[in-house]
């Protein structure tokens, strides 16, 4: 179904004059116009919000990117940032008077460091092929989003991105250690480095996690790590799921930090046992994947040690894995989740809070009775070691009212994270999906300081406008430059 109704004449106007700037900027066949190629980049994996592009613009170096930012800056034109298109909340979705700035072709490991445990990559390198390309070394990147076949770094970093190994090995942030950013003005400039510290203010720490507010990375320097000599995991099965958040709680009090502690509750195990036959117990309420690294003896003892508090906290069921081959096998499950539960239903929403570990039971218990009442089922993921959870709630988008009651669903999950003393996010980032939420999480004074940083590095709110803050940039109000979109009210995108 198209996006967009019949073509405006101004906007076809507009959208032609500043594609006849652009090609004395950036060659013609980085340039798309027509409606048809457009739409390919009308949404993100948000798909329930869907705008088509004023046009798309396909940079290839770092000087192109900074052309095309000095040009929109010049003519206040709005531009989105997008990588591989993966955002779930929506962060990539494309405004209709903006243009859209891809950056698949950024795609090169530029340097492998491997003296200084660091590699330079462009930002449309995937996740998963960092780690890839230096497995050889005996290093690995640490961030594992399961979509790290397909998500890029540059996403990675907009989204302080995490994954299965947070819990030990850290988030992006923890893990990036420069960029090279393009800011709005077309000014090149490099935040950190390969040095373990920078003086100044820790611009690099806001940018991470930015959204592409605040500027475009074409460039990122990450930290590699030694491959453990072992890594096993547990697969623990529960009665209870209250025994699950138990041994979590248990685990973490014990002092052991697992590489990994991911937790699902019995719609997710059935629905991932179905689609991956990783050999989940079917029998049980809640299953544990906990994952042990380190020399072999180390992590033969922590593999007892977890064991034992986990049967003395109820659990029935309890491997760990022979070889690698299995633990891998564990984990694909796990992985595969999202796609499984697709099997399930036509459509679902995929949301992302935290809450503290203690209050994982209080909140599935709160999932269960919302379920009811909004008339629609959920599966549940979650990130236990670190409180992230990641409520699959489906729905038939063909089914009138359905979405509505699923995006309802959706926010007062994330609402009662917040009154548990959690946030909105865990990896997935603000974006479009959450942006009138943030009232819940954020005093008026809160969120005008955070606008204030954006007013610093954007004056004018042309990076990735209508994301993550509920009104538009005030930044006249707030001692900045008036905004361009400072009187506008943001728009309500189409849906399906």
């Amino acid at each position: 179904m198209p996006s967009l109704p019949a073509a405006n004449p101004a906007i076809v106007a507009r959208r032609a004059a500043i594609a006849a700037d652009l090609r004395r900027l950036v060659p013609e066949a980085l340039i798309i116009t027509e409606a048809s190629e457009r739409m390919a980049y009308e949404c993100d994996a948000l798909t329930a919000h869907r705008s088509a592009p004023l046009l798309v613009v396909l940079p290839r170096t770092a000087r192109e990117v900074a052309a095309i930012l000095r040009y929109c800056h010049a003519n206040a034109v709005p531009l989105v940032p997008r990588g591989a298109g993966t955002s779930l909340s929506g962060g990539a979705t494309p405004m209709p008077d903006a243009l859209l700035l891809g950056m698949a072709r950024f795609n090169r490991i530029v340097e492998i460091d491997a003296e200084n445990r660091c590699a330079t990559v462009q930002p449309g390198v995937t996740n998963l092929s960092i780690s890839q390309a230096v497995a050889h070394l005996g290093l690995f990147y640490a961030p594992d989003p399961s979509s790290q076949i397909a998500c890029t770094i540059g996403g990675n970093v907009a989204e302080n991105s995490g994954g299965v190994h947070c819990l030990k090995y850290g988030l992006t942030t923890n893990n990036v250690l420069g960029v090279e950013l393009v800011t709005i003005e077309g000014e090149i400039i490099r935040l950190g480095g390969k040095h373990h510290d920078s003086p100044g203010y820790d611009l690099l720490g806001a940018l991470v996690g930015s959204e592409g507010l605040l500027g475009v990375v074409t460039e990122v320097i990450v930290r590699l790590l030694p491959t453990p000599p072992l890594a096993r995991a547990l697969l623990i099965g529960f009665p209870l799921v209250d025994q699950a958040a138990a041994t979590v709680a248990a685990i973490i009090a014990a002092g052991i930090i697992p590489a990994g502690m991911e937790m699902m509750d019995k719609p997710a195990i059935a629905a991932a046992e179905a689609f991956v036959r990783a050999g989940y117990p079917l029998d049980v309420e809640a299953l544990l994947i906990v994952e042990l690294d380190g020399c072999p003896a180390e992590v033969d003892h922590l593999i007892d040690l977890v064991a034992g508090l986990a049967t003395a906290h109820g659990a029935t069921t309890c491997r760990a894995s022979a070889s690698e081959a299995e633990r891998a096998l564990f984990w694909a499950g796990r992985k595969a989740a999202f796609p499984a539960v697709g099997r399930l239903a036509p459509d679902y929403l995929c949301m992302d809070g935290t809450i503290p570990r203690r209050h994982l039971p209080d909140m599935l218990a709160r999932i269960s009775a919302m379920e009811s009442r909004f008339g629609l089922k959920v599966a549940n993921v979650f990130h236990a070691g670190d409180g992230n959870l990641h409520p699959l709630i489906m729905f038939d988008a063909n089914i009138p009212t359905e979405i509505d009651r699923a995006e309802a669903f959706g926010a007062e999950i994330l609402r009662q994270c917040v009154a548990m003393g959690g946030a909105l996010s865990g990896e997935h980032g603000i974006g479009l999906e959450k942006r009138d939420l943030m009232p819940h999480m954020f005093t008026d004074t809160d969120l005008d300081q955070q606008m204030r940083l954006k007013c610093a590095f954007d004056p004018q709110a042309l990076l990735n406008p209508g994301k993550v803050f509920p009104t538009p940039c005030r930044c006249a109000e707030l001692g900045r430059l008036h905004s361009h979109h400072g009187a506008l009210p943001f728009p309500d995108l189409p849906r399906f």
